[in-house]
């Protein structure tokens, strides 16, 4: 896997100040994406151990609050192949930490065992997550106002409530 860039205090794609992973590789193609670059699978540099280990390092000090991952697409089959065992590390290494993901697929697509995009680290990766933000950004529904999304049809999703209970729950709600 590729990563396009890292932030290690981002405050505009979580609560908090957290540590962010914009992944490489999107099949979305969304109109407007702003970080085209990102959708090549090759963009930006090689994803490494060096680099998981700044990150749990990161993770460690008290006033981040958590991971972000976004893309790109964090849920290409290649990319949640990388992904978990990151998730899995911050779970254990530092587990009072949140997790959040950006996604332009929707919930219900992913938990869908037939989706294309559908494999076997989809189902783990979400039992992992605090929070995830849905959907495709569609241009002709941007909203600047939107508290963590860029448009009016992406939502922000508690994983972790809406696993338990087997209904969408949002999470700003």
């Amino acid at each position: 896997m590729y990563y396009g860039a890292i932030d290690y205090s981002d405050i505009a794609n979580g609560e908090g100040v957290r540590v962010t992973l914009f992944v490489s590789g999107c099949t979305n193609r969304c109109e407007g994406c702003f970080q085209p670059e990102t959708r090549s699978f090759t963009y930006g540099k090689p994803y490494t151990k060096e680099l998981e280990d700044s990150i749990i390092e990161a993770l460690k000090k008290p006033y981040i609050a958590g991971l972000t991952l976004l893309g790109g697409e964090p849920f290409e089959p290649e990319n949640q192949a990388v992904l978990l065992p990151l998730i899995k590390r911050v779970r254990k290494e530092v587990p009072g930490k949140n997790i959040w993901s950006f996604t332009g697929f929707l919930f219900e697509e992913l938990i869908n065992p037939s989706f294309s995009k559908h494999c076997d680290e989809t189902d783990k990766i979400l039992s992992l997550l605090d929070v995830l933000i849905d959907g495709p950004f569609i241009l002709e529904k941007r909203n600047i106002s939107l508290k963590f999304r860029g448009s009016e049809n992406q939502r922000v999703i508690d994983v972790k409530e809406t696993l338990k209970t087997g209904k969408v729950t949002l999470y700003l709600e």
